[in-house]
């Protein structure tokens, strides 16, 4: 019992801060253009997707915008045909922007509030894999100041500090039942921070096609404090102190980008971006109890993850000088290696579609709305640590608004 108790609570870190987390839910007009953005001079946004570019934006900005996100996602276990889905609950990843400068000036000032990673969901108490995952609740929240210089026509830089702050609640079942019969229970509430930058630089070609580059850096955030609660029998109490608190770090991945954006006609905006993130910043995560038992021992369990890159394509057409109209799509490998794939993220390989549509509702205030459906592959795992063996299989679907004023 003892040893399955360590294996059970060693796993417990690595469902809070397992790859399938980020959040590329930016801003509405770049999601309809299928998440593309690093080479285009759209809006607000670009303080995040190419803080380098805002300094060219002839505008300023005041914009906010939410997209609900619907988790999809069933599991059948090894040898069983009992499908078992997570419940219907919706995140809520929002972004928020302001960008000021002079008219005509070769600077400009940005404010990016945004959500990067993140992850809810909820298998309940009956599950098959209860022992694995109860529920997730995981946000984090960047906040970014920027500064961007216009040097040429044809050129521009800028750059941001980064604030994380971040929140988790996590609950698991532990195989010790009382006289009910019922489970005991572990849960896992804490805040953290962290701090890093943003970087971009942003071109104007002599052909009219527009190049960005970017690198967001990577945020080690940490959780000090976090409360460490155990719902058990009154017998075995004792092996789990309470009060108790618990500290970790997070380190949340750097992501590289490359984005062209070409325009055949004035109508017409073609836009490609290629983004490399750095999961393999996971190679351990450590684990630290305020008060140890025998029982309750700190951990440190192995990552090993890998390296991603995602590649998206999308276009815009503007009717008229009130509408316009927008798809695209993108490919997003795993970095999750096999054997370490867990219920709070069912990570394969995966692919999505997107849509926008945009419409000035005045001279100075923009309405934009999109929607994507992703499909992440089927994945036929048994975790390394919680021997969960079976097929998980998700799809996300994720409408969003935004409103924009600008003058």
């Amino acid at each position: 019992m003892r040893k399955l108790l360590l294996l059970l609570l060693a796993t417990v870190p690595v469902m809070a801060f397992a790859q399938g987390f980020q959040v590329n839910l930016h801003g509405q007009k770049q999601i309809g253009m299928g998440h593309t953005g690093t080479g285009l001079l759209q809006d607000g946004a670009s303080v995040l997707f190419n803080p380098g570019a805002v300094a060219m934006l002839p505008e300023n900005y005041i914009q906010a915008g939410i997209s609900p996100l619907m988790f999809k996602s069933a599991f059948v276990a090894t040898g069983s045909t009992t499908q078992y889905n997570n419940a219907n609950k919706i995140a809520t990843p929002f972004s928020a922007y302001a960008v000021w400068g002079p008219k005509n000036s070769f600077w400009k000032l940005g404010l990016g509030v945004y959500t990067p990673f993140g992850g809810l969901t909820d298998w309940g108490t009956s599950w098959t894999g209860k022992y694995a995952l109860e529920s997730l609740d995981l946000k984090a929240i960047y906040i970014q100041p920027t500064i961007s210089i216009k040097l040429a026509d044809f050129v521009s830089i800028g750059g941001g500090f980064v604030y994380n702050r971040a929140s988790v609640d996590l609950t698991r079942a532990i195989p010790l039942s009382g006289s009910t019969g019922a489970d005991g229970q572990a849960e896992l509430k804490g805040n953290g921070k962290g701090y890093g930058w943003n970087a971009g630089i942003y071109f104007k070609t002599e052909s009219g096609v527009t190049v960005g580059f970017t690198h967001r850096s990577k945020v080690n955030t940490n959780i000090n404090g976090g409360n460490a609660i155990f719902t058990v029998p009154a017998s075995v109490q004792a092996n789990f102190p309470q009060p108790n608190t618990f500290s970790s770090g997070i380190p949340l991945p750097a992501t590289t980008s490359f984005g062209i954006g070409v325009y055949p006609t004035k109508q017409w905006t073609l836009a490609m971006d290629l983004n490399y993130i750095g999961w393999s910043a996971y190679k351990a995560l450590a684990f630290d109890y305020a008060s140890n038992t025998a029982a309750l021992a700190d951990t440190y369990s192995p990552r090993n993850y890998k390296d991603a890159i995602s590649f998206r394509l999308g276009t815009e057409y503007k009717s008229n000088d009130k509408m316009a109209f927008r798809i695209g799509g993108g490919l997003t490998t795993t970095p999750v290696p096999n054997g370490y794939v867990t219920p709070e993220a069912p990570d394969a390989n995966r692919f999505y579609l997107t849509a926008g549509f945009g419409y000035k509702v005045a001279n100075h205030l923009d309405l934009d709305l999109s929607f994507e459906y992703e499909s992440v592959g089927a994945r036929q795992q048994t975790n390394i640590e919680s021997n969960l063996s079976g097929t998980f299989k998700t799809n996300v679907y994720i409408p969003g608004i935004s409103l924009a004023y600008h003058w």
